[in-house]
């Protein structure tokens, strides 16, 4: 708790001095004027046992590393990893972060953007895949509320202390996370989210995630830092095309030429997440054509037949450039097909109302 007033997020000096000596150690030196000033000045407000009152007051918990709960994910940070979590909501994060999805992207969101978000929220947490975002505006809200639509996992990682609803527009969707999945922040109560804090906290959001998906990001987005932390921790990184015109898909489009996943579904979202075989996405049913499997021979006289009048079989082979033996056994296989039909004598096409007639027997 000391060490997450002392240290700014994402601090790595700090973060691999606790982990060369221990945070206890660390902290001693720090207060026997030993290591950085920086760390020092900070010193005067240090009172963890107040941090851990106001936690408690908000109805939060404190997590460290050695925790049962401490999420594994947040372990591949190695020396970038938080000092310790300050939690709030019923959820326990070792079990949601199992299988889980971090879902981020512009907070000035087009209406399409939000609109894809909520179906992702809502379709990944219907599966029982946890929904690891922001909590910003646009995208993280969207997805959010997506997923608590359906009473599914949530999980929001915010910038500043539990007890600073940001942006303040968002504070009863904040207060609902909190009330149904769960609120998590490195730093104690009472910490305001400063622009340095929102950029790192992206590494916890991209840690969180068994799968980083980004649905919208303009070109100077703070949401590709989350997707570069994503693909810096091996962990897959998914990207929602949008209209080529928009600027708002500049950097998921960008994602998309690098490498990243297509990801048009929540289907195709949860293939990310689980382990090989776990959600399936299934394929769109396409409608067989009536054409479907003709052979080029038959299609040819196909196109060379008239629509009402019929003409005899030396017509349709000039037409289609075949031989008579060719034609003739073309027109018996488009017949059973219920594509071609004789007129006294000569042939056309069938009309419509046989051709359903015949696919529907089954011939």
């Amino acid at each position: 708790m000391a060490w997450s007033r002392l240290a700014e997020p994402g601090d790595i000096r700090a973060g691999a001095w606790v982990a060369r000596r221990g945070a206890v150690a660390a902290l001693a030196e720090v207060r026997a004027g030993r290591g950085e000033k920086r760390y020092a000045k900070r010193l005067v407000a240090l009172d963890p046992a107040r941090d851990l009152h106001n936690l408690q007051r908000l109805g939060g918990r404190l997590l460290i590393p050695s925790d049962p709960e401490w999420p594994d994910g947040l372990n591949r940070l190695e020396t970038g990893m938080p000092f310790c979590l300050y939690v709030r909501g019923p959820m326990r994060l070792d079990e949601a972060c199992v299988v889980s999805v971090s879902i981020v992207g512009a907070r000035a969101a087009t209406s399409y953007g939000e609109h894809v978000a909520t179906d992702l929220g809502t379709g990944c947490a219907d599966r029982g895949v946890t929904v690891v975002s922001g909590a910003a505006l646009g995208i993280d809200a969207a997805a959010h509320r997506g997923a608590l639509a359906v009473g599914g996992p949530t999980l929001a990682v915010l910038a500043g202390g539990l007890d600073r609803a940001y942006p303040p527009t968002n504070e009863l969707l904040i207060g609902e996370i909190g009330r149904f999945g769960a609120l998590v922040s490195e730093v104690p109560p009472g910490q305001v989210p400063t622009k340095w804090r929102f950029i790192f906290r992206n590494r916890i959001i991209a840690a969180l995630g068994r799968a980083t998906c980004v649905v919208e990001a303009g070109n100077r987005s703070g949401t590709m830092g989350t997707a570069n932390w994503a693909d810096r921790l091996s962990i897959p990184v998914g990207a929602v095309p949008g209209p080529i015109t928009s600027p708002s898909s500049y950097g998921a489009h960008r994602l998309l030429r690098n490498g990243a996943v297509c990801v048009t579904s929540a289907d195709e979202l949860c293939e990310l997440v689980g382990p090989i075989g776990a959600f399936m996405a299934e394929d769109e049913i396409v409608p067989a054509a009536e054409y479907d499997g003709l052979e080029p021979r038959d299609l040819h006289v196909l196109d060379a037949l008239p629509v009402r009048k019929g003409v005899l079989v030396s017509v349709l082979c000039t037409r289609a450039g075949a031989q008579e033996r060719s034609v003739t056994a073309s027109l018996a296989r488009l017949e059973l097909r219920g594509l071609a039909e004789r007129e006294g004598d000569g042939w056309r096409r069938a009309p419509a109302r046989l051709r359903r007639e015949t696919r529907g027997s089954g011939r």
